[in-house]
């Protein structure tokens, strides 16, 4: 199979990504010769783009896990969850081979052994923690769950026992889970300190927050149009990554928050609603009328989509309920598609005829006009956090905590609202923890969680052991709020004034 984006271990196992539209190198190798025609072989097997591949030390393809990556519960995993958890087996079966054990002979004392390797070897010079090893713990469960059940082995090297959950079901859990499991390792921004970040680490501002003299930065609008956009939805870095210029919601004169679509295909398999502030919007349609322009301009002076491998050219899209769009590719090949089934490969592949020629629909572009892979932007997060370092303003930002900044001020918010709605003292407001639950339902559902209890236990510890009442107490400015949030919860960043 022609693979691509490997982690290359040498005598260990490989991991690779099946891929469509690479061209076969001719007359390399006389091997390679024969599999010219990759493409329509992998279509008639109906293997799609992005599948993971292991390949043994010895340069064998196994067929058992091969299909369980391909046809089993993985293949309906999230995008980012394969990923992870097929580097898991990869490195995990590597360990096994220095063992001289093969995968399916593995059993109970190498996964202790294993999990003492991961998280306590001083061989080991990147121990892992609980959250992961559990993560871990997780995709060995399933893999050699799928394994037992249609009889490739015996029994799972994972062992198990049942417990009872407090809301009365029983689940099986592995012995080996780790005790040190933490809910959630996120730090949140108050609103004034996203802004220093923003502005110095990507806009090129001073630590006085000022604009500073020779700043070069070519992409600071983009940059600060994603990030905002992250800081006021709640998107996750997939979500907000992977958005289509048609997906974009439209601004109306007069609204504050607009309302769009995350496409299931890159929502964890579920399509949902988010919002967007109107002056995040604007940033983005200022991106798109820049940046973004002038990107695709030089784009098409250099031919550079004309050399684009598996471009789809939008010839149609119907709009409504179901948005769909019908594309036609190089080969002449023509398709349908719902845009909310359109994942996260097949999204850079599409383009529009423009007035100048080819245009991506691809909302994020890269400074020479090709579509940004989503995981790109965590770099961009990183020269960001080492710039606002290098200015001694050391705060630390990345996509994920622009989510959980997002969930915490809009509770606050919602918190405020539903005070001020129902003029509650603060006798009352004790009584009634079900008006204040009303907070945590309105977030679970911006955030796209299907648990209430996620959105309580995971992301909003800052609130917890702080009475509502004290908190909510006036009419100060929400970045006051907030400070005084930050000020009871060390996890909380917040610069005042004087530190600004």
């Amino acid at each position: 199979m022609r693979s691509c984006a490997c982690d290359v271990l040498g005598d260990e196992w490989l991991l690779y990504w099946t891929a469509r539209d690479v061209a076969v190198p001719h007359g390399f190798l006389p091997l390679l010769d024969q599999w010219a025609g990759i493409d329509a072989r992998e279509r008639a097997l109906s293997i799609e783009p992005g599948i993971p591949i292991l390949i043994d030390p010895v340069g064998r393809i196994d067929p058992r896990p091969a299909h369980f990556l391909r046809r089993s519960r993985f293949a309906f995993l999230a995008e980012e969850t394969k990923h992870a958890y097929a580097k898991d087996y990869r490195l995990f079966f590597s360990f096994l081979h220095e063992r001289e054990t093969y995968w399916d002979a593995a059993d109970y004392k190498d996964i202790d052994d294993y999990e003492s390797w991961r998280r306590r070897s001083v061989d080991n010079p990147r121990p892992i923690g609980g959250s992961k090893w559990a993560r871990e713990l997780a995709a060995f469960k399933l893999l050699y769950g799928w394994a037992v059940a249609v009889g490739h082995i015996d029994r799972s090297p994972v062992l198990t026992h049942t417990v009872r959950r407090h809301d009365g079901m029983v689940v099986e859990v592995a012995n080996n889970r780790p005790k040190d499991v933490r809910a959630s390792n996120v730090k949140w921004l108050t609103p004034r300190t996203y802004r220093l970040w923003r502005d110095v680490g990507l806009r090129g501002y001073t630590a006085a927050g000022l604009p500073q003299q020779g700043w070069r930065g070519r992409n600071d609008g983009r940059n600060s149009a994603f990030a905002d956009l992250l800081f006021d939805s709640g998107l996750r870095l997939r979500e907000g990554g992977c958005l289509l210029t048609l997906e974009v919601p439209h601004a109306l004169e007069g609204q504050v928050y607009y309302e769009g679509t995350v496409a299931a295909a890159i929502a964890k398999r579920r399509e949902r609603m988010f919002y967007v502030s109107a002056a995040a919007l604007a940033g983005v349609s200022t991106y798109m009328a820049t940046t973004r322009r002038a990107a695709i301009r030089r784009a098409q002076r250099r031919g550079r989509y004309d050399r684009l491998p598996g471009v789809r050219v939008v010839t149609r899209i119907s709009r409504g309920r179901d948005c769909r769009v019908g594309w036609e590719d190089r080969l002449g090949r023509r398709g349908e598609e719902a845009v909310r089934l359109i994942g996260e490969r097949g999204r850079r592949l599409l383009f529009i005829e423009g007035a100048s020629g080819l245009e991506p629909l691809a909302l994020w572009l890269t400074e020479g006009g090709v579509p940004m892979d989503y995981r790109s932007w965590e770099a961009v997060f990183r020269s960001a956090n080492q710039r606002c370092a290098r200015l001694g303003k050391p705060i630390v930002a990345t996509p994920h905590v622009c989510r959980h900044s997002f969930a915490l001020k809009m509770l606050v918010a919602l918190h405020r609202a539903l005070d001020q709605r129902f003029g509650l003292c603060r006798e009352e407001r004790d009584d009634l923890r079900k008006v204040y639950g009303d907070a945590f339902a309105l977030v679970k559902d911006l955030l796209g969680h299907r648990s209430e209890q996620t959105t309580r236990e995971t992301y909003l510890e800052p609130l917890n052991g702080i009475r509502l009442a004290t908190m909510l107490e006036g009419g100060e400015d929400l970045d006051i709020v907030l400070a005084r949030v930050a000020a009871s919860n060390r996890r909380v960043m917040d610069l005042g004034e004087d530190e600004q």
